[in-house]
């Protein structure tokens, strides 16, 4: 045996007396599949298979790299000049903001780089029950508690709140991580079919049987622009006794009047019982997600919530600039109206221009193409012209609905819209996709 095996076999029998068997287990078989290679190269092979055939399909994801800053204007990797950026969530240009970023220098200098801890260790400052407030203040709720990302807040919130004596209900096309969320708790569950009220309603009579009951929707659909029924949901919500869940990851600080979010649009802040949203799209662009509602629903998930026990705090220049932009946010701003017009704008243009556009009337802004490899050809095209915009298909999308999703910006100008909307006149008359 070689000094090398000895040396592992020895480091192997000591650990078996201080680690439990699964980790032994798994310490076993990583040595035998690095020594025989067997189970590797199949596995290998298997997805080489699997990689070809993503390939030839057109669904190939290619990561275009940036080397600048988040803006409406930035530098992409082999590319000579500045490129038009169509395609961020950075819905009020505030990724770039000059006083945004001063907000998270100064953080970064009083607070730190990191906590180096969960929340519950010692991993709360100040500043983050400061974000806390300032997110429950803004929706007009009793708490707020901070995750690492909105995906894990839905996936410690469905686990933590519901048993198998309750009933969650979630529209079919709800965001993987509002699904995902759902997988981990016990209670029974509901698929309705996307925004029909009709099928809710017939599945809230059948979820009687059940203690508690809580509709599951996104506010806004990412993928196709479109706004949830809320006030429809919130009418049956109070018919059947079911709470009411959003998802405002696309409509926190920009959609409605002062930015508040679909529940303000459509005049129902005072119905919706939970909010989760992010802080890494309109509100800094950085990272971050919350849960915002009753206060012993957040004390709960304090307590309980597995996401929020088990993660480190959010970095301290992360928290502030967030913390800024809602600073910003509750004292009006103009941005919200901003977004809103260059919106129609594009729209209009677009539709007018022969384009089929997913949606309502929302930034998110589907050019629904149909084939997979008709998006991506555009998409590359449109780089020539010194627009960035991505082309979204399977499994991101469903089968034959991909599309370029346009996603309009404050930032943007007016000249901006009107160049991104040439831009794909030229492409889609190249292509045959409009007259």
């Amino acid at each position: 045996m070689s000094r090398f095996s000895l040396m592992n076999c020895n480091r192997i029998l000591y650990n078996l007396q201080r680690r439990p068997v699964a980790l032994v287990q798994r310490r076993f078989i990583h040595l035998s599949s690095s020594r025989t290679g067997a189970a590797s190269q199949q596995v290998l092979r298997h997805l080489d298979q699997e990689l070809d055939g993503i390939r030839e399909s057109g669904l190939w994801k290619h990561e275009r790299v940036i080397t600048t800053k988040q803006d409406s204007r930035i530098g992409v990797a082999q590319q000579d000049s500045s490129i038009l950026n169509f395609c961020a969530n950075n819905y009020l240009g505030l990724s770039s903001d000059p006083a945004v970023i001063e907000a998270g220098k100064k953080a970064l200098d009083e607070y730190g780089a990191g906590l180096s801890s969960v929340r519950f260790i010692c991993g709360t400052q100040t500043i983050h029950k400061h974000l806390e407030q300032q997110i429950a203040a803004f929706h007009g709720k009793e708490d707020a508690i901070l995750y690492a990302s909105c995906f894990d807040a839905n996936a410690g919130l469905f686990e933590t709140l519901l048993t198998k004596d309750d009933a969650v209900l979630s529209d079919e096309l709800n965001h993987a991580s509002i699904i995902d969320g759902i997988r981990l708790c016990r209670a029974s569950k509901y698929r309705y079919h996307h925004l029909d009220m009709a099928d809710l309603e017939e599945k809230l009579k059948d979820a009687q049987k059940f203690r508690h009951r809580l509709i599951a929707t996104d506010g806004v659909f990412s993928m196709d622009g479109d706004v949830t029924p809320l006030k429809e949901i919130c009418n049956l919500a109070d018919k059947y006794n079911a709470l009411v869940f959003i998802d405002e990851c696309h409509a926190t600080g920009f959609l409605g009047k002062t930015g508040r979010g679909t529940d303000e649009l459509l005049g129902v802040q005072d119905k919706v019982d939970l909010i989760n949203s992010t802080l890494g799209k309109a509100l800094g662009g950085a990272a971050g997600g919350y849960t915002a509602g009753p206060k012993q629903v957040i004390d709960l998930l304090r307590n309980r919530s597995r996401p929020y026990l088990f993660s480190n705090s959010l970095p301290p220049p992360v928290v502030a600039c967030a913390s800024k932009v809602f600073d910003l946010l509750m004292d009006g701003s103009p941005l919200v109206e901003d977004i809103q017009s260059k919106t129609k704008r594009f729209r209009s243009k677009m539709t007018a221009a022969g384009f089929t556009i997913s949606g309502s009337e929302h930034p998110i802004c589907p050019v629904m193409l149909g084939d997979a490899n008709l998006a991506a050809s555009m998409s590359e095209d449109l780089l020539k012209k010194g627009i960035f915009v991505i082309g979204f298909s399977y499994p991101v999308v469903p089968m034959g609905k991909s599309r370029i999703r346009v996603q309009i910006s404050a930032s943007h100008s007016v000249e901006d819209i009107d160049r991104v909307v040439d831009a794909f006149i030229d492409v889609g008359r190249a292509h045959k996709v409009i007259p």
